[in-house]
C-alpha cells in the first residue's frame, strides 16, 4: 500500500519481500545485537547499584536520585548531549582519550563498528536507573531473618548473595527482564537523533525501519508487515520467558 494510492490486498507479498530484503536482514541483526548487549548490561548494572544502595551508604538519597535521573530525562535531549560527547572531532570522550595517550580514537557515530556500541552505552546509561529502583524494592522486601539464618550457617560474601538475595529477587528479575527486552526491541529515539540509522545502516533497528518505510518512503503495507514481525518477535520472546520462569523464578 503506497500511501498515495488506494490500498490493494497483497496477501503474503510484503512478507515475501521482507524475506528477500537484504536491508531487513541487516536490521534484524542490528536489533538482536542491541537487545543482547543492552539488556544484560542494564540488568547487571542495575542490580549492582541496588546492592550498593541497599547497604545504607552515606548520601544514599542523592545516589538514588542521580541514578534514576536519566530515566526521567527526555530521550531526545539526552541523545543530543551524547551525540556531542561522541563527536569524533571535538567531542569530550575523544578529547579524554587523546589526553590519556590514544593517538587514533574511534570515530564513534561515524564508524560502522563503533556506532552501535555508542548507542548501546547511552541506552544502558538511561535505563539502568529503572532496573536499579525495581531491584532495590525487591531487596528491601527480603526478610532480615534470612540474612541472620545465613550468617549462622556460615554464608558470607558470594555464597550469601547466591543463596539469599538472588533467588528471592527472581520475580523482580523476571519482571525487569521482560520489560527490558520489550523496551530494547522498541528503541527509536536514540537511533533517530544520534545516527539516523547510519552509517550504512549500521544502527538501523526494526522500529526505525518501520518508521522509514511508513513515513519516509510511504510504503504503509510494507511497514505494517515489518510491524507485525516485531509484534510476533516480542510475543514469542515474552511467551518463552513465561514458559521458562517455572525453572528459575521462586515466588514466596
Amino acid at each position: 500500500w503506497d500511501l498515495f494510492t488506494p490500498p490493494r490486498f497483497a496477501g503474503l507479498g510484503n512478507y515475501l519481500t521482507l524475506a528477500r530484503d537484504a536491508i531487513f536482514g541487516r536490521v534484524m541483526g542490528n536489533t538482536a545485537y542491541f537487545v543482547l548487549a543492552s539488556v544484560p548490561a542494564q540488568m547487571v548494572l542495575g542490580l549492582a547499584c541496588a546492592l550498593a544502595l541497599n547497604r545504607g551508604i552515606r548520601g544514599q538519597t542523592f545516589f538514588r536520585v542521580a541514578y534514576f535521573l536519566p530515566v526521567v530525562t527526555s530521550t531526545i535531549a539526552a541523545a543530543l548531549v551524547w551525540a556531542w560527547l561522541f563527536n569524533s572531532n571535538f567531542g569530550l570522550i575523544n578529547a579524554l582519550l587523546s589526553a590519556f595517550g590514544v593517538t587514533d580514537p574511534p570515530r564513534w557515530l561515524g564508524s560502522t563498528a563503533w556506532a552501535m556500541p555508542a548507542v548501546i552505552v547511552v541506552s544502558v546509561w538511561q535505563n539502568v536507573g529503572y532496573a536499579m529502583v525495581l531491584f532495590l524494592a525487591g531487596l528491601q522486601n527480603i526478610p532480615r531473618d534470612l540474612y541472620d539464618a545465613g550468617a549462622i550457617d556460615g554464608a558470607t560474601g558470594w555464597k550469601r548473595f547466591y543463596f539469599i538475595p538472588l533467588p528471592m529477587l527472581s520475580p523482580t528479575t523476571f519482571f525487569v527482564l521482560i520489560i527490558s527486552i520489550i523496551g530494547s526491541f522498541q528503541v527509536f529515539e536514540l537511533v533517530f537523533v544520534m545516527t539516523n540509522a547510519g552509517p550504512a545502516n549500521a544502527t538501523n533497528t526494526l522500529v526505525f525501519y518501520i518508521y522509514q518505510n511508513g513515513f519516509q518512503f510511504y510504503q504503509m503495507g510494507y511497514a505494517s508487515a515489518a510491524a507485525m514481525i516485531l509484534f510476533l518477535i516480542v510475543l514469542m520472546a515474552t511467551l518463552v520467558q513465561y514458559r521458562l520462569q517455572t525453572r528459575w523464578v521462586h515466588y514466596g
